[in-house]
């Protein structure tokens, strides 16, 4: 019987010298790879073509782009960031995954394979999907503690298709949501970045740029008017946010492995969409849901994080995000101003406020007079007024004890 693996492909140096080891240490007879589209330029699947050609290697190119962009709008729902970046890898990573294993079975393959080193999330994002089936989950670069330097040689050695493994002064992860940047001189935490290292936004302008976004349940669906399917939308926003320069993120994010790292993030749709849902959920929603949301969403974001959007945790969230979200149906204008997408309107059926409440000029709020707030304004502290009172009181007792006691003597 032929035994078959799926690897996941992209024609870089790591998962092309993994299928020369498939065959050479794990004893697969065929090697399938696999490449998922959530957003990538169309250069890296020239490459990962390319690449596959030379190695004769049976390629496959999935389309997951709708997929995708779903998860990213679930995201929005959930305000989702992590260390204050918009979640984009982390989210694309059970896309790709899901898709890689239904291949595989479509297949008959027995094994599913990356590309991953044992430092970073993707590993644990790809296998928590994996794991879930009969599939073996094979990781080389892991299990057999390879190094970018042995991977070169070997490529050498095999006169493998790669470019001596010089892919480039960065290491970037594209999708459809978010592009990151790191490695190079960038893992100096000291490290100014040179404005190359960006291409999805354009310097800082003294342009300024008026967007309104409409959103159906917390879910965008047009922009200035006009209705976009998912992918059209964040496509359209990506553009149009990043000309003005916003969606930036330089931190030192902290991975689930424990180790720090320096990474760049460029997210202008994600960054535009996430602060203008922001801003509606605050004109719709009340304090208290606001309130305990905020913990939700970050229950939410931390299992994004992790590849974990199958938990039962996860999914149960969404049934409380689910119901809020019932509200958040509105617009809201977003201005896009030195580098900063700023909501600056909002508007909504579901509104939970009252212009003429709030206003200055009226008198009365809903039958209730200014007076009525007394009472209120009596007892509001009083609890806090007593305590400190008392603990005054009680420190002036022990004062005049101690003072006592030292005229006795």
């Amino acid at each position: 019987m032929t035994e078959k693996v799926a690897l996941a492909f992209s024609g870089g140096l790591d998962t092309t010298v993994c299928v020369p080891l498939l065959k050479e240490e794990y004893g697969y007879d065929e090697v399938i790879g696999v490449t998922v589209d959530v957003g990538q330029p169309e250069e890296e699947f020239e490459e990962a073509y390319e690449t596959a050609e030379a190695l004769g290697l049976e390629h496959h190119v999935l389309d997951a782009k709708a997929e995708f962009a779903e998860l990213c709008f679930t995201g929005v729902q959930a305000n989702a960031d992590y260390q204050g970046y918009p979640l984009g890898t982390a989210l694309a990573r059970p896309v790709i995954a899901e898709a890689i294993l239904e291949l595989a079975r479509e297949e008959g393959c027995t094994g599913v394979a990356h590309g991953c080193t044992g430092k970073g999330n993707d590993q644990l994002r790809f296998e928590a999907v994996w794991r879930s089936s009969d599939m073996e989950v094979i990781a080389p670069v892991r299990e057999l503690g390879l190094t970018r330097e042995w991977e070169v040689e070997y490529a050498a050695d095999h006169d493998l298709p790669v470019q001596g493994g010089k892919e480039g002064v960065w290491s970037i992860d594209t999708n459809l949501w978010s592009r990151s940047i790191e490695g190079g001189n960038l893992e100096d935490p000291g490290y100014v970045p040179p404005e190359e290292i960006y291409e999805w936004t354009a310097k800082e302008t003294d342009e300024t740029e008026l967007v309104e976004i409409t959103f159906e349940q917390g879910i965008p669906t047009a922009v200035d008017g006009e209705e976009l399917p998912p992918v059209a939308l964040i496509e359209h926003l990506n553009e149009k946010a990043g000309k003005h320069g916003v969606g930036r993120t330089d931190m030192m994010e902290d991975r689930m492995l424990g180790l720090k790292v320096r990474e760049n993030y460029e997210h202008p749709a994600a960054t535009t969409l996430l602060n203008a849902h922001k801003a509606l959920e605050g004109l719709v929603l009340t304090k208290d849901e606001r309130s305990f949301k905020e913990e939700v969403d970050a229950e939410w974001s931390e299992k994004g994080y992790e590849g974990l959007v199958d938990h039962p945790l996860t999914k149960a969230l969404e049934g409380f995000i689910e119901t809020t979200q019932e509200k958040v149906t509105g617009t809201v204008t977003v201005k896009f101003e030195g580098g900063q997408a700023r909501p600056v309107a909002r508007e909504s059926e579901y509104a939970a406020y009252s212009e003429s409440a709030a206003s200055f000029n009226t008198e009365t709020v809903d039958g209730i007079e200014q007076a009525d707030a007394t009472g209120v304004a009596k007892y509001h502290g009083f609890q806090g007024r007593l305590a400190n009172a008392a603990a005054k009181q009680a420190q002036e007792k022990e004062s005049l004890t101690t003072d006592g006691g030292a005229e006795d003597e």
